[in-house]
């Protein structure tokens, strides 16, 4: 059975509003978005608050991002046996309860436990409402604009993330940034029982030794790139999680190789189409978190920006990228969406390279605004077509796995590409201080100006993987074949 939207007549025909239940997926995705750079601004006031120590408080952001990561295959895969509805609304009440209860923390260890219940919350919601696309949309323009608003609203949150945080902790205190995600799923859990439609169930077995070693991979993986991120490459506590990851991994694979009901089911990776498009996926949110990183810093750093302002000057990358996104959800219709993903790279490296040029004279006005406006363009282009390659055409059963593995290589992107580039940054930065020491904005230009060029490299492979393994678009009657009733060949080609 292929995800179409006869899903939707058979679980909910004459209540189905495709308007509102795309608000409730996109109000879910932005709030998974913003929770990921929302507190790092109020960084600061939470170490004041509570009494962080300057290495525990790293643990504020990466407890969410490791019980996020770990957690993303079994919340696809409890979306696919106990039904999408049910596990996003389930995943969004933990989620909400836990945003709340973390900012009434009055302790360290509080809100760390919190911020690990949020991040399990968001591993059931976030891929279960991606697979909820194909039970409320319609083939066709409808569902490539719910690819559209979706994958805008995703990188738009991670942009917003700066300024609300700002405004927050400006305006009121760090808890605000805790407390804003509560009016968000409040509104989601009231609206989604009205208007999204559930999904067929598939009854099964849950995959309890791929769960652990899954689990086990991505906290090992994304530990090991965090502390890369703090303390360079050479250190046993780096490359040691990294090392186990790898050995997790592929005894991971051999379980999945071996299970009866698996709970990352194989064959999604057989797809040309999908696989080219999970790895492409990597390449380009790894430039993203370089976007978001680096300019945050440099604007409040170099250009001596409040937080305030710094969340304002990102309000054109978020723009450039939802009316990019909306552009693509037309486009895919008529081109297909092999050459979206391709001029949403070349715009995405353009942005990337303009960045590189940054000197000690850059403003935002000559060296800022330009690039984030090319790449917020190419972003929106590009993730909305990545988004409608992995997700087009998988079968009803799997669809919740292949929205989770969806989110597991964005993420894996956003940590590998901040651990590498930071390396690269930290490297430039202390070689030009060591040329002047007294000259501290030079440091930051150059070590960003590296951190710019490296990214180029990571779009560069995204661009190579879409060109060659990433199929043109199927003429329509071959396109309209299911991939569950298609040969192996036309259903890659539908794709």
């Amino acid at each position: 059975m292929s995800i179409t939207s006869t899903d939707a007549a058979a679980s909910g025909a004459g209540r189905r509003k495709p308007g509102l239940a795309l608000l409730v997926i996109v109000l879910s995705q932005f709030m998974v978005g913003l929770d990921a750079t929302v507190v790092n601004i109020a960084l600061p006031e939470i170490r004041a608050d509570l009494n962080f120590s300057a290495t525990s408080l790293a643990w504020v952001s990466s407890s969410y991002t490791l019980a996020f990561g770990g957690l993303l295959l079994l919340g696809g895969r409890l979306g696919d046996i106990l039904g999408r509805r049910n596990i996003f609304i389930a995943g969004l009440v933990l989620f909400g309860a836990a945003s709340l209860l973390g900012g009434l923390a009055d302790s360290s260890e509080m809100l760390l436990v919190w911020r690990v219940v949020q991040g399990v919350g968001a591993a059931m919601a976030a891929p279960n409402s991606l697979a909820l696309i194909a039970s409320n949309f319609e083939d066709g323009p409808e569902k490539n604009k719910a690819y559209g608003a979706v994958a805008g609203s995703y990188a738009a949150s991670l942009a917003l993330g700066l300024l609300l945080g700002g405004l927050l902790t400006s305006q009121g205190s760090w808890r605000w940034v805790m407390y804003i995600n509560v009016p968000f799923a409040l509104l989601v859990l009231v609206l989604a029982p009205m208007f999204v439609v559930e999904s067929e169930r598939h009854p099964g077995k849950f995959d309890i030794t791929g769960t652990i070693l899954s689990a086990g991979f991505m906290t090992s993986l994304v530990y090991g790139l965090l502390h890369a991120a703090e303390h360079g490459w050479g250190n046993a506590e780096t490359m040691g999680p990294i090392g186990g990851s790898v050995v997790l991994l592929i005894a991971f694979l051999i379980v999945e190789s071996k299970a009866e009901q698996p709970l990352l089911p194989l064959d999604l990776l057989t797809s040309r189409n999908r696989t080219g498009g999970y790895f492409s996926l990597v390449g380009l949110v790894a430039t993203m978190a370089a976007m978001n990183f680096f300019v945050s810093l440099y604007l409040q750093d170099g250009l001596d920006f409040s937080p305030m302002e710094t969340g304002f000057a990102f309000l054109p990358l978020a723009a450039a990228i939802l009316m990019a996104g909306a552009q693509a959800a037309k486009l895919l219709g008529k081109v297909g969406p092999k050459p979206v993903i391709l001029a949403g790279a070349v715009l995405i490296g353009g942005g990337m390279l303009w960045m590189s040029l940054v000197s000690d004279s850059t403003t935002y006005a000559t060296g800022v605004l330009g690039p984030i406006l090319l790449f917020g363009s190419g972003a929106g282009l590009a993730m909305t077509a990545l988004s409608g390659v992995i997700l087009s055409d998988v079968s009803g059963k799997n669809a919740g796995s292949a929205a989770s593995v969806l989110e597991v290589f964005q993420w894996i992107g956003f940590t590998l590409g901040i651990s590498i580039l930071a390396t690269v940054f930290g490297s430039a930065s202390r070689d030009a201080i060591a040329d002047d020491p007294s000259d501290a904005k030079h440091a930051l230009v150059e070590g960003m100006g590296a951190a710019f060029t490296a990214a180029l490299a990571f779009v560069l492979i995204a661009f190579l993987i879409a060109l060659f393994a990433i199929k043109p678009a199927a003429p329509p009657a071959e396109a309209a074949a299911p991939v569950d009733e298609a040969k192996p060949d036309e259903a890659e080609a539908a794709v």
